[in-house]
């Protein structure tokens, strides 16, 4: 029994397992690659397997890092079932087609960019056809029920408490008469989230493929994080601002509005909260997002899932995804009239790492405004604007502008859908019947994924590993590694590398012209800095000189 690793390795996205087993090769996820650009072109490239031999798939959950290349596999002519839970099915079949309506747009800017040099056409990844003809591949399963596969394989999903829909997987496979069984995380819940239950704990594994995003750090508690959202909203409002919410369409942006209709039951008594709370009911509260809108009724048809005390508010009229002041935009001509309004108000929007969408117009007109508010709820991945923003730009480039960053800036890391270390430790300790012989670290940046290694490998018997791309390891008694294939990006290391000194050298000519421009309007006449800048420029023109040639 092997698995290979081919996403989701010392990075955050792109989800992508190879078990081989009893006879058959099959598929834990198909996730987009997503953040830097060497994570992007691995979505272009060709599958490192044959999808011809791939019997069937697993998919954790809908999240697009996880189920995002789903049609290119069909695309590519891949037939065999796909097995995942209803609710993850159902949002997939709003995401999927969402994602090849991006892949679609983007295409037709490149491919005019091609036409006009004389280039011939590329084809998207896939298009919205595509996703939505993939759909018929999906088989639904319930939670905690055991599917046979064949004789030698079953698998259980259970509840991973990290969105609507996700699992925790268990994998039985029996060879030569003797039965391991695999147990692949997905992304685990934050244990807090909530409209979820929280994330099931699995009492045996031989072997553990654990995810571990927030490895490093522990995030705010329940209560902390409600206070401090309500506090940095009403400051906003009642300075005459907007509150600007990049949030994922999926998970967090119902959460944030649960969060926002149960806010009022923190304090009760407590007149400064009565105040806030106040400034709160009366602001309008927009989702700018068609598939947040389309999401939400997901939600709210897949409600069996949420806790039991939610489905018991629900029973009492009081829908956590509806409340006065809501509203949900669908057009374009609305979205574009929130940024034309001065009321201060609440937008929440997609994408929530600010890549793709609606959000980068609403950053557009208020990244730059001291009244207004970017409060981030979610993981930002390295190279995404939505991290570049977090770690303290000054200046960032908004659809082929640049603004200077004086809005307020704040991140509630505890709204983050991921369990944070403490709880992935829990995870590792609820193995109290058999804990697994070793465990494989994926889906984390490498200082979280070394910070749990170092943790488990204290506290645990247990051996870790943080596996590379294309590595395959024998899951037996020598856990024999070989190499399956290379990371595709590191055929191209020498020109990423350009590419990133190219951008480097871009920011720094912006910052030059913009400084040019000011002396030149305010007839500012400094011989010495025109030489200065003068001798700078040349500089940068060797520079630029030296790229090209080594190209």
């Amino acid at each position: 029994m092997k698995v290979t690793f081919l996403g989701a390795t010392e990075t955050v996205t792109g989800s992508n397992f190879l078990v081989e087993g009893a006879g058959k090769r099959f598929l834990v996820d198909c996730g987009l690659h997503q953040g830097k650009y060497e994570e992007e072109i691995l979505n272009d490239e060709p599958f490192d397997y044959d999808i011809n031999t791939i019997d069937f798939m697993l998919l954790t959950h809908a999240h697009i890092d996880h189920s995002g290349r789903i049609p290119k596999l069909y695309k590519e002519g891949y037939r065999k079932p796909i097995y995942a839970t209803k609710a993850s099915r159902d949002l997939c079949s709003i995401m999927l087609p969402d994602s090849g309506h991006i892949q679609e747009s983007e295409n037709e800017i490149k491919n005019k960019k091609r036409k006009r040099n004389g280039q011939k056409p590329i084809e998207p990844l896939y298009t919205v056809e595509d996703a939505e003809s993939s759909m018929e591949l999906f088989i639904p399963v319930k939670y905690d029920e055991i599917i046979k596969i064949d004789d030698n394989i079953s698998v259980r999903f259970n509840d991973a408490g990290h969105m609507l829909g996700s699992s925790i997987i268990e994998i039985w496979i029996t060879e030569n008469g003797e039965t391991k069984k695999l147990v692949f995380s997905g992304d685990i819940g934050n244990n807090d989230i909530p409209l979820l239950s929280s994330p099931t704990m699995i009492e045996n594994a031989d072997y553990l493929i654990m995810e571990s995003t927030y490895g490093d750090r522990l995030h705010l508690k329940n209560d902390q994080k409600a206070s401090m959202f309500l506090d940095i909203v009403s400051e906003t409002l009642e300075n005459g601002g907007t509150v600007v919410i990049p949030s994922f369409a999926v998970g967090r942006t119902q959460e944030i509005l649960f969060e926002l209709d149960k806010i009022k039951d923190l304090r009760k008594n407590d007149e400064a909260f009565a105040k806030e709370y106040d400034t709160l009911m009366k602001a309008k509260v927009y989702v700018d997002s068609p598939l947040a809108t389309s999401a939400t009724e997901v939600f709210r048809a897949n409600m069996d899932l949420f806790k039991p005390e939610i489905q018991e508010f629900i029973k009492r009229g009081d829908n956590p995804l509806d409340f006065p002041g809501l509203t949900f935009t669908q057009t374009v001509e609305e979205s574009k009239a929130l940024n034309e309004s001065d009321e201060p108000c609440i937008i929440i929007s997609a994408s929530g790492m600010c890549d793709v969408g609606r959000i980068k117009h609403h950053l557009k007109h208020n990244i730059w405004n001291p009244k207004s508010t970017i409060l981030f709820v979610g993981y930002q991945a390295p190279g995404t604007l939505g991290r570049r923003i977090v770690d303290g730009e000054k200046k960032v480039k908004i659809l082929g502008e640049e603004f200077a960053v004086k809005a307020r800036i704040e991140y509630i890391e505890g709204y983050s859908g991921h369990a944070d270390q403490e709880w992935l430790l829990n995870f590792v300790y609820s193995f109290t019947s058999k804990m697994p012989e070793h465990i494989f670290l994926v889906h984390g940046e490498p200082h979280s994924q070394d910070v749990l290694k170092q943790k488990i490998e204290e506290t645990t018997n247990i051996g870790v590993t943080i596996p590379k791309y294309g590595e395959t390891y024998s899951l037996d008694s020598t856990l024999e590694k070989c190499q399956h294939c290379v990371n595709p990006a590191n055929k191209q290391k020498q020109r990423i590398d350009i590419l990133d000194k190219m951008d480097a050298l871009e920011s720094e000519i912006e910052e030059m012209k913009h400084n040019l421009k000011e002396n030149i309007r305010l007839s500012s006449n400094y011989d010495d800095d025109m030489v200065k800048l003068n001798n700078r420029v040349n500089d940068l023109r060797k520079q630029i000189i030296e790229i090209m040639q080594n190209k």
